[in-house]
């Protein structure tokens, strides 16, 4: 596998927003607060890689304003590689309101237009992701826009051309697309990566069925591997000529689900750099995952080694 200079172990790319919360139950409309921060899949993603201990870049489209300031100096103080992504100009920075209401969390999106849905695949550096060892992409981004699909594409077209793993996690938005218009798109790229990375719930809607068995019948024509979240207590790693069966773990305590997925596949590509196997990886990303959920906050409860060391049992906490 190609491993050039200056570029990390694991590249990603996508739409990272400013995130505004209300900090309490009355929802936006009567919040007195609403909580800074900022959200998106691939720069979740990136940070749990990093604080896991391995290189990563990202090279999402911010825009050149506050928000787009406040996202880009998080994710490059957080030991992610931004050398590639853009400020632009004239281009607003997304922005997503998220608040719970009688239990019920909703997210609203202002995204519209915003500097990432401008994304093209001129954007793209081919020497980056050549010298990679993984490619990381999702279905948020080609959802965004059709620039935004061909940069997914071509991404991936890129990987392929250099051996680079590619690694899809569909994360089907609803909020984005219509299913008809997801579907196809989904399942194309689904055919031209190396790890597919779906829930459960997802692959019931893309495939048109609630059958598992028929589910894992799909799966096994892919040249994928497929990771299945989302099973009754378990992840499953579908390959052409066996299911396996990964249990999860116990979180200790639920506090916000946000970001558990993205935790996940941080800890799951992890485990593929150390050479663990399909099953130790999944094991790694269940762990990730479980842990995740016990904070509030898209990417701020991602665990570093040390503390996932030290759920495993491998070190002792010293309180003071």
């Amino acid at each position: 596998m190609n491993n050039q200079t200056g570029s990390p172990e694991v590249v990603t790319f996508g739409e990272s927003m400013g995130l505004l919360t209300a900090e309490d139950s009355r929802g936006l409309e009567y919040a007195a607060q609403l909580r800074k921060s900022f959200g998106g899949a691939e720069s979740n993603l990136a940070i749990g890689i990093a604080r896991l201990g391995h290189s990563v870049g990202w090279c999402g489209r911010l825009g050149n304003d506050p928000l787009g300031h406040m996202i880009q100096k998080a994710i490059r103080g957080e030991g992610v590689d931004v050398s590639r992504s853009i400020l632009a100009d004239g281009e607003p920075t997304g922005l997503m309101l998220r608040e719970t209401v009688s239990g019920k969390a909703s997210v609203h999106y202002y995204r519209r237009l915003s500097a990432a849905s401008h994304m093209q695949p001129d954007d793209l550096d081919a020497d980056y992701i050549a010298g990679a060892r993984i490619l990381h992409v999702t279905g948020i981004t080609a959802a965004i826009s059709a620039s935004g699909l061909a940069t997914v594409k071509r991404a991936m077209e890129i990987a392929t051309e250099a051996g680079v793993t590619v690694s899809f996690d569909p994360n089907l938005r609803l909020k984005l697309w219509t299913l008809d218009e997801a579907r196809p798109v989904l399942l194309d790229l689904a055919e031209h990566c190396d790890y597919f990375l779906p829930g459960l719930d997802e692959l019931a809607l893309l495939y048109e069925t609630s059958s598992d068995t028929a589910i894992f019948d799909r799966l096994r024509q892919l040249k994928a591997i497929s990771i299945v979240k989302g099973g009754p207590d378990l992840t499953y790693v579908v390959e052409k000529d066996r299911i396996a069966e990964v249990p999860y773990f116990k979180a200790e305590q639920v506090l916000d689900t946000v970001g558990a997925g993205d935790g996940f596949c941080a800890g799951f590509l992890t485990g593929l750099l150390r050479g663990y196997s399909n099953e130790e990886a999944v094991r790694l990303g269940n762990l990730n995952g479980s842990m995740v959920i016990g904070a509030v906050g898209d990417w701020e409860a991602l665990p570093t080694h040390a503390q996932v060391e030290a759920r495993l049992g491998n070190k002792v906490h010293i309180e003071r």
